[in-house]
Order: structure tokens, then C-alpha cells, then sequence
């Protein structure tokens, strides 16, 4: 609502507003482009319109509402599933977000996996056995495997725990 605020006031139409992502109808020369960028800073957004930006920008955001948003992660192939959404090569994609964001795709997955856990595990709704489910492993050992390598703790033990801060989306995989 705020990003559609802001375009109204500088007369600008849009055809897309999405998480992330805005297309406008119209061409935007120098002075609106400043006038844009300096309206969505004093909002907290940021105008990214290098290609290469936009897209590992659109790689995160897939990746994080479907982690973080989505009532069940996709049960296929997550690389394909990537790859038809953002109509690119997924070799292309896991090697722009290597290069850029210097670790991988499937690293930038398990760690918002492993936040989303430890959600799940500190609201109590489900067992690790539901939780292993929804989260789509294969097995609960897999899981407390993973969970365990990233976090230095078994699900269990976090439980336990509770306190342990969660990290902020926005820090993830950083």
C-alpha cells in the first residue's frame, strides 16, 4: 500500500505490485527516477533496477514466502520449482546467487527451513514428527540432523530451550 501511495503521488501508473516487485507503465527518465528512489527510501524501500539485483531480490522472496508464508513447502524438486517461477535455467540462477550473495541457494533454503522450525517448535502446535512433515524431510533424523548442524542443538534440546532468539528473516543466509 505504501509503494502504491508513493506512485500515485508522483502521477505514476503501475501494472504489477508484488512482493518485492513493481512494474510501472511508464519510462522513467532521470528526475522521476531520483524522485522515485528518494520517495521509497523515506518509506524503507530500496529501487533496485539492476537486472542482476532484481533477480537473486526475487530468488530470496520465492524462497521466503514459500518457507516462511506458505502452509506447505512445494513437494517437488524446489530447483525446478524456481526455475518455472522466475523463467530461468536454475544452473544460471544457483550461480548468480552464489557469486552475489556468496553462499548457495540450497544453504539460503536450509537456514529459512531451519528458522521456520524453530518457529514451529517454539509455538508448540506440532511435534518434530508433524513439523518434519510439513517442512517436507524425508525423515525426522534428517531433520534433527540438519537442524543440529546449523544450529549446534537437537530439536529436542531447543525445545527445551525456548528462549533462544530467533533471527530476523531479513538476516538470514547473510
Amino acid at each position: 500500500m505504501a509503494v502504491r501511495e508513493e506512485l500515485k503521488k508522483l502521477g505514476l501508473h503501475f501494472i504489477i505490485i508484488d512482493l518485492g516487485e513493481v512494474e510501472i507503465m511508464e519510462d522513467l527518465e532521470g528526475e522521476q527516477m531520483e524522485q522515485l528512489k528518494i520517495a521509497l527510501l523515506n518509506k524503507g524501500f530500496e529501487l533496485i533496477n539492476d537486472k542482476r539485483a532484481v533477480l537473486i531480490e526475487k530468488i530470496k522472496n520465492t524462497i521466503i514466502a514459500m518457507v516462511h508464508h506458505s502452509d506447505e513447502l512445494v513437494k517437488t524438486n524446489f530447483s525446478d520449482f524456481l526455475s518455472k517461477k522466475l523463467k530461468y535455467d536454475y544452473t544460471y540462477l544457483a550461480n548468480l546467487f552464489s557469486e552475489v550473495q556468496g553462499t548457495t541457494i540450497e544453504q539460503f533454503i536450509i537456514h529459512h527451513k531451519i528458522e521456520r522450525i524453530k518457529e514451529l517448535i517454539i509455538y508448540d502446535e506440532l511435534n518434530i514428527t508433524g513439523i518434519a512433515w510439513k517442512m517436507n524431510y524425508s525423515s525426522v533424523a534428517h531433520l534433527s540432523n540438519q537442524f543440529k548442524k546449523v544450529t549446534g542443538l537437537s530439536p529436542s534440546h531447543f525445545k527445551k530451550l525456548k528462549k533462544k532468539r530467533r533471527s530476523p528473516i531479513e538476516e538470514i543466509g547473510k
